[in-house]
This record gives structure tokens, sequence and C-alpha cells, in this order.
């Protein structure tokens, strides 16, 4: 008996580390940010192992870009729960989130430890930081806001942000512009979809969706009731990853902030570690590893770097475990689409102010600056040069500029 329990453990295992072991691969290599891992898991778990066809793939990536939070990561969670249960969902995050995570953890100590903070290189990564957050805003205006409604919410959004720099703010915007869609931008009706195996019912769904909204209500609350950095922390960074449409760099403008107007992270520790998430493989997300980690107060170092990095990924966690189930009713609903295209149009807007402030005005402060970010935007639009290239490229650049001022 005893050896066929085991082979039943063995079974039960198996997808779990299957899933970690893929995930794992995929964190080590899949630079490029959100737009490159969609197409990384399409080859991996559509094209490769067949554990999606390609109406589910799209569906899920479909309900992923629909939440709030970081959508190839929301998407990596939802395949690891189709495939091996919650815990797969689990093992999917840890596996890609992980090798990112340890490299900005290491970034931070560097720059922390090892006295680097004036070094010319590290300017360099605030001046690709430009460039970046420039293309993407570029890419997002181009499928966001692509007509003159969309485009002047943008940039209402965008004044709005700028006249007020605060985190506030910026969940008005938001949810002021989830109104105006639901107003004023019909959206198309929902598309036949293909049926997927969801291990998840509806009673835990509903569960967790009530868990995420007492976090959010509850945090803050909780925040003005007892005096406690960690707290302060993980309200700040849940609630950045509560109200972030879009992922990958619309967290930026949210948690700007948060932790630069608080004092917790110097503008200049801000753009430098931004700059350096460019560099690494994996979600963008964990650059909330590294502002934890370089916090003035503690909790910081290790502790205040995962303390951030699982504040900042579990709204993802319990808005795919809540949705997962009712996908399919949410589709036909077209004013959950019509708000949608509002919220993304403003969170064109909140990107486009944040590339001014604090990104252009931290970061281009001579001639030399101006020129090195345009030649990485020329690299990353024109050129189509990786992301990690691209920021090594300026690395260097910014060592030169400071050697010749």
């Amino acid at each position: 008996m005893l050896p066929q329990a085991q082979s039943r453990d063995d079974n039960a295992l198996s997808p779990l580390v299957e899933v970690l072991g893929i995930s794992t691969r995929l964190g080590l290599t899949s630079f490029g940010g959100p737009i490159a891992h969609l197409g990384y898991y399409r080859e991996e778990y559509v094209v490769r192992r067949r554990w999606l066809d390609e109406a589910q793939y799209a569906d899920l990536v479909a309900l992923c870009q629909f939440l709030p939070g970081p959508a190839s990561s929301q998407v990596s969670i939802a395949i690891g729960i189709m495939r091996a249960g919650l815990l797969g969902g689990v093992a999917a995050w840890l596996g890609f989130t992980l090798p990112s995570a340890v490299a900005m953890l290491a970034f931070a100590y560097g720059v922390q430890s090892l006295g680097v903070a004036d070094a010319g290189w590290l300017h360099g990564l605030k001046v690709v930081a430009v460039a970046v957050v420039a293309q993407a805003v570029w890419g997002m205006a181009r499928s966001l806001a692509p007509d003159r409604p969309r485009v002047s919410l943008a940039i209402v959004a965008a004044t709005v942000a700028l006249a007020s720099r605060t985190a506030g703010a910026q969940v008005v915007v938001i949810v002021v512009a989830g109104l105006v869609g639901w107003l004023l931008l019909p959206a198309a009706g929902a598309s036949a979809t293909t049926a997927m195996r969801i291990p998840i019912g509806r009673g835990l769904a509903v569960g967790s969706l009530a868990l995420f909204f007492v976090l959010l209500v509850g945090l803050p609350i909780a925040r003005q009731a007892a005096s406690s950095h960690g707290l302060e922390v993980f309200d700040s960074f849940y609630r950045a990853g509560s109200l972030v449409f879009g992922g990958g760099h619309v967290v930026l403008p949210l948690l700007q902030a948060e932790v630069v107007p608080t004092g917790w992270v110097t503008n200049a520790e801000f753009i430098a570690g931004y700059g350096a998430a460019q560099a690494v493989p994996g979600p963008l997300f964990t650059f909330a590893a590294y502002l934890g980690a370089v916090m003035h107060e503690p909790p910081n170092g290790v502790a205040g770097g995962v303390l951030a990095l699982v504040a900042i990924f579990l709204p993802a966690f319990l808005l795919v475990i809540g949705a997962l189930p009712f996908w399919g009713l949410l589709r036909e609903r077209t004013a959950f689409q019509s708000a949608l295209r509002g919220i993304n149009a403003a969170v064109v807007g909140l990107l486009l102010a944040a590339l001014y402030d604090p990104v252009w005005s931290s970061a281009v402060k001579s001639h030399g600056d101006f020129g090195l970010a345009l030649v990485a935007f020329a690299l990353l639009m024109f050129w189509r040069l990786p992301p990690w290239l691209v920021v090594a490229i300026a690395a260097a650049g910014g060592s030169i500029i400071a050697a010749v001022a």
C-alpha cells in the first residue's frame, strides 16, 4: 500500500512542480515588459504544452487586462491555478517573480552599502527611465487613446495629476474617468468565448473579492488608528497594486505619490531604481522590492522589500481568484467595457504626467542628459533593441557624461 500512496503523492505534486519549474525559467528569461511576457506565455503554454487553446488564452489575457494590477503576472497566476489549483497560482507567481525581486534587492543593497548614489552610471539609469516611459506613453496612447474623446480625457487626467501630485487625486481621476467612459464611451459587445475549467468555487471567489475590498477600505483606517510604519508601507503598496489599470509602467505615478512625498525614498533613489528595473527579466512590479529595501526607516532592507512585494501583488491574487469564475458574465456587460475605456485613457494621462514629473525633472539636467535620453529612445523605438541592452548603454553613457562634465 505504501508504494501506491507514494505514487498518488507524486502525481499530486507533479503539476505543482511543473508549474514552478516552467514559471521560474520564464522569470529568468522573460525580458521586454508585459507585452513581451504575454508572447512568451503563449509560446510556452499554448504552442508548446497545449495547456490552453488560442481562444482560452485570449480570454485569460482579456480578463487580466480588464482587472487592475500587473496583467502579465495575473495571466501567469491564472494559468497556474487552472493547471494545479490555488497552490499552482502561488507557484507560478513565485517562479516568475523571485528572480527579478532578488535582483532588485541586490541593486538596493549596492546603492545603499557601496556608496554609488552619485555615480555617473546611476545617473544614466535615471536618464534611460525617460526613454522607457516615453515609449510606454507613445505605445499606450496609440492603443488606449486613439480618438479625440479619449485623447481629451487623457490630457485632462494629466493636467489634474500635475496640478495635485497626490495619490488621492490619482484615485479620483481613475474613478471619474470610469464614470465618463461608462456614460460617454460605448463599447462593442462581447465576442464568443471558449469554456475553461476553473478549479475555484464561486463561494471562494466571492470571499476573495470581499477580502480585496475590506483591505482596500480597512487598511487606510487601520493606518490612522495605529502608528506603524510597516502598516503604512503595506497600505501604500496594496493600494498601488489595487488601482493600477494597465499594469507595468502605470504603477510609476501611483508609487511615486506614495513613497516620495512621505520622505520614505528620495526622488533620485526612486528614478534610479525604476531605471534598473528595466534591465531585469520578469514583472516590473518587483520595483516594489527595491523601494521597500531602500526606505529610510524600518522595516527596510530585505524585510521591507518582502513586505512591499507581497503588498503590491496581493490584490492581483485576490482579483484573479475572485474574477475567474465570473468572467463569462462580466464579458457580457458592455457597461464594464465602456468604463474600462475611460479608465485606460486616464491612465495614459497619468503616465504622461509622470513622464514630466518625476522622471524628466529628476533625470534631465543638461544637454548631455537630453542627448542620451534621445539616443535611448531611438534605440528602443526604432532600433528595437532589448531594454536591458539599452539600460547598459545608458549606464555607460552616464559614466561618460559624468567624466567629461
